[in-house]
């Protein structure tokens, strides 16, 4: 029997200059599966994806370069397979429509990446999950999207190291530089 895997493409080395074609396994897509069903609310759900970007990150970089990205760019010492935001958000949206595409995400729906510019010099790019007040039915996809929508919120992989939760804030916050700082690991 074929598998029913899925291959997804990881952008590194800055502004997606590369490309690695990474697979992700039944076994890895039914623990993704298994992660994100059955949670009660939008803010459950947010919560798991943090935890599954990270863990499909991680899966990736046993596949591709990633491995080597650290948290933003200071501490990357230009190695191959380190990620600015342009690959990270590139990246997590492609994870996050994968998951959509899949079935799996029932309060949210992928938004287009989003920009901040801070003090006209500074851009930063990252993934968005729009929420809905309601869980996902196909007739609230195909019919009720714009009626149903609510908050959004950043899912950024780009604070973190290879394979750790991504972070999670409402689009707002982010828009206004929220975000952890970014400590060299240890």
């Amino acid at each position: 029997m074929a598998s029913a895997g899925e291959n997804i493409k990881v952008c590194y080395n800055y502004g997606c200059k590369q490309e690695a074609t990474v697979r992700f396994s039944d076994r890895q897509l039914r623990t993704l599966a298994k992660r994100l069903r059955s949670l009660p609310s939008a803010a459950e759900e947010r919560k798991a994806l943090a935890d599954v970007v990270g863990q499909m990150y991680y899966w990736a970089g046993q596949q591709s370069p990633v491995y080597a990205d650290k948290g933003g760019n200071a501490f990357d010492d230009e190695a191959n397979g380190a990620m600015d935001c342009i690959d990270h958000s590139t990246t997590t949206t492609r994870f996050l429509k994968m998951l959509e595409r899949r079935g799996l995400l029932k309060y949210h729906v992928v938004a287009d990446i989003e920009r901040r510019r801070r003090f006209f010099l500074f851009d930063h790019f990252s993934a968005v999950v729009q929420e809905f007040p309601r869980p996902i039915s196909a007739s609230t996809v195909d019919g009720d999207a714009e009626k149903a929508k609510t908050h959004q919120y950043v899912i950024d992989s780009w604070f973190v190291n290879n394979g750790e939760p991504a972070v999670v804030l409402p689009l707002e916050d982010w828009l206004n530089g929220a975000g952890p700082r970014i400590e060299p690991s240890h």
